[in-house]
């Protein structure tokens, strides 16, 4: 991830972490992860209405996971190059296990 601010990079992921909780989103970008896909044979691929899919879609284009463009009536969607660098490394920032022994917390007395 880039270096924003701590709040920031922290909104970005809970936003990626809302995108990825669902388990047709995480099929999404599995399949998309593959190159560019049609919108008519993800809905194929998924069995489901496109008005279902684009609401997941629109999760994933929000968290900045994916992108789309229009050709003729078509949308093509594909994942942001990048958009996971890095994810692993900000998890094992969320919460170092040496930083969660050092926390003294003030409770009830």
């Amino acid at each position: 991830m880039a270096h924003a601010s701590p709040a920031a990079d922290l909104a970005r992921l809970a936003r990626i972490f809302h995108a990825l909780s669902d388990e047709t989103r995480l099929a999404l970008v599995a399949m998309l992860r593959n190159g560019e896909r049609c919108v008519c044979d993800l809905t194929e691929a998924f069995g489901t209405g496109q008005s279902r899919l684009s609401f997941h879609l629109k999760a994933l284009k929000e968290a900045g996971l994916v992108r789309d463009r229009k050709d003729g009536r078509w949308a093509y969607y594909s994942m942001v190059p990048g958009a996971l660098d890095g994810l692993e490394a900000a998890v094992a920032d969320l919460a170092p296990v040496e930083a969660v022994r050092a926390v003294k917390l003030r409770c009830c007395g």
